[in-house]
């Protein structure tokens, strides 16, 4: 018997009609669609995926520290490299006054020259305290890392290759050189000798 409140079906539609079958839902992350081995490589590529990320991170880290370090230590490299230009011309005028003219010199002089060398010295302490340090290598064996020759000096009193005369001195930024010291180099005298190698 036929329901009234349904619509009238056609018995030739419910022949082609599909029945509906249940399928069971498979999970896509169901280990037994995959086999242990697959997943056994998945999780170990991740691993190494983590591993690797983590390194790079912790390399970031410490090129960073390493790079603000630097920015903090050099940062003032161009300044400091222009105020040695003021140094310089401190040390030119004191140096253009013979001796004799300073011990002779009136109270106005005498006093001018005090202030300049009260200035010279307050702008190479305040230099100093910024990380820049100058260095006289006079009597030391000469360093290119360290040292531009101008010109060699007849000398058999020292050995041959000795900072005889500082034409200008240099200067250390941090463990850089931030200009080196133009200097005279003996020679003619016996050869330096050899720093002794170091023992095992």
């Amino acid at each position: 018997m036929t329901d009234p409140n349904r619509p009238h079906e056609d018995p030739a539609n419910a022949a082609q009609a599909e029945p509906v079958v249940s399928k069971p839902y498979v999970m896509p992350d169901d280990p037994e669609t995959g086999s242990v081995e697959a997943l056994t490589k998945e999780v170990a590529e991740a691993r190494d995926k983590m591993l690797r990320t983590l390194a790079e991170m912790e390399n970031l880290r410490k090129r960073t520290s390493r790079e603000v370090a630097d920015a903090r230590t050099y940062g003032i490299t161009g300044f400091a490299r222009d105020i040695l230009d003021i140094a310089d011309n401190l040390q030119r005028a004191l140096d253009a006054l013979p001796a004799e003219a300073k011990a002779t010199a009136d109270p106005g002089l005498k006093a001018l020259i005090e202030g300049v060398e009260l200035t010279e010295r307050s702008l190479i302490n305040t230099l100093e305290k910024n990380g820049v340090k100058k260095f006289d290598p006079s009597g030391e064996k000469f360093d290119p890392n360290f040292q531009q020759a101008m010109y060699e000096v007849p000398d058999t009193s020292v050995p041959a290759g000795t900072v005889v005369q500082v034409v200008q001195a240099g200067f250390m930024i941090g463990e850089r050189v931030l200009r080196p010291a133009l200097v005279a180099v003996s020679k003619g005298g016996a050869k330096a000798a050899a720093p002794e190698a170091t023992q095992n």
